[in-house]
């Protein structure tokens, strides 16, 4: 066999470089909503309601930096694929200049420290969360379009009795008095509903899949299937759940607490 050949025989089996890890720090990953299940959390053999989320990996695409031309500390994620021919020529530009192919979407997220970040990096699930962590979901609720104020406000309407006519469902008085005469602003009145970002605060990791880039967060996410999600630890004082302590209590035959702690003896007069 022909050295050429022999080389050609090494490259093919070379297995394919591993991408560079983010830093641990950095607790912060894009994801997609896949659904809502039910599956026994890892403690006390309980069911919990669980939203599936399919999160990363999400490539660096730009580290922006406080001494920087931006002034501020901050990382650009991308997650998601996406053609070239649907994709921006000034973005196309961004993806290339950072060797990334063409991503669905792409979030800025504030940091408060870019040491160890560098373009190119991956974040995934692996070593960032785990089974009982509290995190913070941010997504896009769904759009209901136009509409009224009991839908959008939770009005209890007006009286369907006494002969009011087509006024169960009217939203009641709008404007103040004679001096003003108009509508004031922020007035709760029917509109678009809907399609605004939320965040659902200090949701508990149930399960975590490394290989299938799955997570389990107990309770609701906002947004549809398949809308994107921001997975972050929680800014809530508490991060991950801690195992509360059981005092055992004995009771007697009538259910009255034993109490183990003997009574003192009267001081003598």
């Amino acid at each position: 066999m022909s050295a050429e050949a022999d080389s050609e025989k090494k490259v093919e089996t070379a297995a394919p470089a591993e991408p560079k890890r983010a830093p641990a720090t950095l607790r912060v990953i894009l994801g997609e909503k896949v659904g809502m299940t039910q599956v026994y959390g890892h403690r006390d053999n309980r069911l919990f309601g669980v939203t599936i989320l399919k999160a990363g990996p999400c490539p660096v695409m730009r580290v922006k930096s406080a001494e920087g031309p931006d002034g501020y500390n901050a990382v650009l994620l991308a997650f998601g694929r996406r053609t070239e021919k649907n994709v921006l020529r000034p973005q196309l530009g961004q993806f290339k200049k950072a060797g990334l192919p063409p991503a669905r979407w792409i979030r800025e997220v504030r940091v408060p420290d870019v040491k160890g970040l560098e373009v190119g990096q991956t974040v995934t699930l692996e070593g960032v969360f785990k089974p009982g962590d509290y995190v913070d979901v941010q997504g896009t609720t769904k759009g209901k379009g136009f509409a009224g104020a009991m839908k959008r406000h939770g009005f209890r309407g007006m009286p369907a009795s006494h002969g009011a006519s087509d006024k169960e469902r009217s939203p009641g008085s709008l404007a103040s008095r004679r001096s003003l005469g108009r509508v004031l602003p922020g007035q709760r009145m029917a509109g678009h509903m809907g399609h605004v970002v939320e965040s659902s605060l200090k949701l508990e990791i149930i399960k975590v899949d490394p290989r299938e880039n799955l997570i389990y967060v107990a309770g609701a996410v906002p947004g549809p299937r398949g809308g994107l999600v921001a997975i972050s630890e929680t800014v809530k004082a508490r991060k991950c759940y801690t195992e509360p302590v059981r005092i055992a209590v004995k009771k007697d035959k009538m259910g009255n607490i034993i109490t183990t702690k003997k009574p003192t003896k009267a001081a003598p007069k």
